[in-house]
């Protein structure tokens, strides 16, 4: 469980068209293998970056229909990695989306799933509007998921800004908590490396979170800065705003040692509010 491992996190900026979007990801997941990748992470609505219903529903197939998600395990099981998805639109019903991950293991299998918890339902200083509820449903379940290396925590953009989901997470025994978004250039700027880096803190845990960068074929703008960050909160590497992937060497004791140094997670207390 212990033995260190490469991650590689891609940085794209995906379309308002699924096939293409599954090409150029797919290319990169290549990329990222051939520079050792063990675990390749995607950003979140990695298949289709669209935010008017009806262009969005025109695309959207249930699970076991979607075409990303059938290339992606196809993919995992070419390469012989693990992969998890990012995010991907999954056709609940006429009316409603999941924003789904999926954590696909080198044979090909989704081990886990995860549906968003929090909606991003905002009205930016810019004037930018965004209603996620509108389309998605909202999941209700937190989701910790097995790894060759140890434990992963899963959620999904927006969930950032809820602390007490991560300290849920790694007090179910995530070692790795994952964050792929599509986090707005105007809300990345302010908080996008200060929200990462407390997460890490206060669990103990690494980072991983992988972006969408740049201006969308929708004129959305994403911050990119995919991160991966260690335990004692240090970011290890940083995507800036490019298309293309990080990676680096991950050393799952570092777990352990952060815990040990500040071992916040064993102290909590009951308390009430006046």
């Amino acid at each position: 469980m212990d033995s260190p491992f490469n991650v590689a996190l891609v940085q794209t900026n995906s379309g308002n068209q699924i096939r293409p979007n599954v090409v150029t990801v797919s290319n990169l997941i290549r990329a990222a293998h051939g520079a050792g990748a063990d675990l390749v992470m995607l950003p979140e609505v990695v298949s289709l970056m669209e935010t008017r219903s009806a262009l969005v529903f025109e695309q959207v197939k249930p699970q076991e229909d979607d075409e990303a998600l059938k290339a992606f395990r196809d993919l995992a099981a070419e390469l012989d990695i693990w992969l998890h998805t990012g995010s991907l639109p999954i056709r609940l019903s006429d009316t409603k989306i999941a924003n789904r991950s999926f954590l696909i293991d080198p044979s090909g299998t989704v081990t886990a799933t995860y549906d968003k918890i929090h909606m991003f339902d905002v009205d930016l200083p810019n004037g930018e509007t965004y209603r996620e509820s509108k389309n998605y449903q909202p999941g209700d379940r937190a989701v910790v998921a097995d790894l060759p290396w140890g434990r992963l925590g899963l959620s999904i953009c927006y969930d950032l800004r809820f602390p007490h989901l991560y300290r849920a997470l790694a007090k179910a025994g995530a070692d790795f908590l994952c964050v792929p978004a599509a986090f707005t250039k105007v809300t990345g700027e302010a908080h996008w490396h200060v929200l990462l880096r407390a997460r890490a803190i206060e669990s103990g845990c690494f980072v991983f979170a992988a972006a969408q960068t740049g201006t969308h074929q929708n004129g959305r703008q994403t911050y990119g800065h995919s991160l991966i960050i260690d335990p004692w909160g240090e970011v290890i590497a940083d995507g800036g705003e490019e298309v293309g992937f990080i990676s680096a060497r991950i050393d799952p004791a570092k777990v352990r040692e952060a815990r040990g140094r500040v071992p916040s997670l064993l102290h909590d207390r009951e308390y009430g509010a006046a």
